[in-house]
């Protein structure tokens, strides 16, 4: 068994999970998250607390097992405190602006970059140069982060684009005649 899995996952007051035939949800003050079971691991909750074992003694059963908790463990931080990831504009002109479920980005192109935002996902936008992105689900919220990313990643030689806050990027050296 893996040893993450070990550890029981903590359900704390105003979250309430509940497993059911081929899923388990997890309902909270943020929103409802579900994920897939498959039939290699066995949840059991007792005195508020989420435990894993194996269903069987198969390579894949012990590997989901740790999975699984994982992945609980997230659904369970998501709906009671949610996730976050900062990002910060770095160049001359750049700018983010929240226009209702979108996020408008001027990134040094010759047109503005208008990005869409799923369903659960908020950005805010405390200054010009800096976004904040906010969610229960920690998979699609690094998603956007990401995809807001990939628009202009920051440069190697002057560090200019989009990056995370606690990104470092490391500069190179100009070419020396």
């Amino acid at each position: 068994m893996s040893r993450i899995a070990k550890y029981p996952v903590a359900v704390p007051s105003g979250v309430e999970a509940s497993i059911s035939a081929g899923q388990i949800s997890v309902k909270g003050p943020l929103g409802t998250l579900t994920q897939a079971l498959t039939g290699d691991v066995v949840i059991r909750q007792e005195n508020g607390e989420l435990s894993f074992a194996v269903a069987n003694d198969s390579r894949q059963a012990k590997a989901m097992s740790g999975t699984l908790r994982a992945l609980v463990a997230n659904m369970v931080t998501g709906v009671s405190k949610g996730f976050e990831r900062r990002l910060n504009l770095v160049g001359v002109g750049f700018r983010a602006q929240v226009q209702g479920n979108a996020l408008k980005l001027q990134l040094g192109f010759s047109h503005d970059i208008v990005h869409d935002l799923p369903a659960g996902v908020k950005a805010e936008c405390p200054s010009q140069t800096e976004i904040v992105i906010k969610g229960a689900d920690k998979q699609i919220v690094g998603q956007v982060a990401a995809e807001i990313r990939a628009y202009r990643r920051p440069e190697p030689y002057k560090g200019k684009g989009v990056r995370y806050a606690d990104e470092r990027v490391i500069l190179k050296e100009t070419k020396k005649k």
